[in-house]
């Protein structure tokens, strides 16, 4: 391939990087995945908003360079596919780790997150972790929380006034009865 194609790729490359926003990303390899596992799993991961890109590792790592990402060029050895998109990393990973069971020919090989590079065994953890939503679930929880406990401290003693009030009626009513 000329220095001009190389050029034009790695532009192409570039703009992909800057339009799409591919910030964080996860780097897996698909070799030995058949074709039909490949259009199956890439339509299932589309309609999620997850996206994927093959690439020639020495022009994503001269794109990545001139976007000062280089500290993910090292993951780029063998044949390499980027995946990126949906809400969040972690749902990317999560996705990616279940065709991973599913097909063993998908390999995480690592990630790229804010700024650092996670290999291996430390990429797949990602899937671990809660996603964006359950972890806003947690906060409104842990904020919600306390007020009930108040609610239920204040609520407490007026419920046991009310019962004392309740017994004294009923007690003068049978007396009256």
């Amino acid at each position: 391939m000329s220095k001009y194609m190389k050029g034009l790729l790695q532009a192409e490359l570039e703009e992909r990087i800057a339009e799409q926003g591919v910030g964080d990303f996860l780097v897996i390899s698909t070799q030995g995945l058949s074709g039909v596992d490949n259009n199956v799993m890439r339509g299932e991961l589309k309609a999620k908003g997850i996206k994927m890109m093959v690439v020639k590792n020495t022009l994503f790592r001269r794109a990545l360079r001139s976007r000062k990402m280089e500290a993910a060029a090292a993951l780029f050895t063998g044949p390499c596919v980027v995946a990126y998109g949906g809400e969040s990393i972690v749902d990317v990973a999560k996705q990616l780790s279940e065709w991973a069971t599913k097909v063993p020919a998908v390999v995480v090989k690592g990630a790229f997150l804010e700024g650092s590079v996670l290999h291996g065994e430390a990429a797949e953890d990602l899937c671990k972790m809660p996603s964006r939503w359950e972890l806003l679930g947690r906060v409104v929880g842990m904020v919600l929380s306390p007020a009930g406990r108040l609610a239920a401290a204040l609520n407490g003693p007026a419920q046991v006034i009310a019962g004392c009030v309740e017994k004294v009626a009923e007690k003068a009513e049978k007396e009256a009865a």
